[in-house]
């Protein structure tokens, strides 16, 4: 049976600002008006991160706009969501983010088999050094994209 996915967000920033290192599939604990918002793509992951608290992960400063038609059953845009992931993968999670420097930064939501799915990461923070280099060597694959266009 082939899965059907619709990637509805992206954080671009993500893999500049950050090494990824290990990448995990969380479900979303949502209300009814946020799926609804979510599948219209009304979803920002720019300012997002999760938060390991106890035995629960969850998804803190997220924006999902208000759905339209919900009016007084309406959600709040930025308030915490509980990401559902077995207990051993958010172990560890715990034991990578105890080191120093690594984080988990949301990486995208899609829609997969009708529920909405988050990609997170296990990430290390870049140096400005590694920014720098980074941005080099897009510039150089763009330049030699040009090139061979040329020819």
């Amino acid at each position: 049976m082939p899965e059907h996915v619709k990637v509805v967000a992206t954080n671009r920033k993500a893999g500049f600002e950050y090494f990824l290192l290990e990448h995990f599939e969380a479900g979303l604990a949502l209300q009814g008006s946020e799926i609804k918002s979510i599948r219209a793509g009304q979803i920002s992951l720019s300012e997002a991160f999760v938060e390991i608290d106890r035995l629960e992960a969850w998804l803190v400063e997220a924006h999902i706009a208000p759905y339209a038609q919900a009016n007084r059953f309406n959600h709040d845009p930025k308030r915490r969501r509980r990401l559902l992931l077995h207990k051993k993968e958010i172990r560890k999670l715990w034991n990578e983010v105890r080191q120093k420097g690594v984080t988990i930064v949301p990486i995208r939501v899609y829609i997969k088999d009708g529920r909405a799915k988050l990609e997170i990461a296990l990430a290390k923070g870049k140096k400005l050094h590694d920014k720098r280099d980074a941005i080099a060597e897009r510039d150089q694959a763009r330049e030699a994209a040009r090139g061979m266009r040329e020819d």
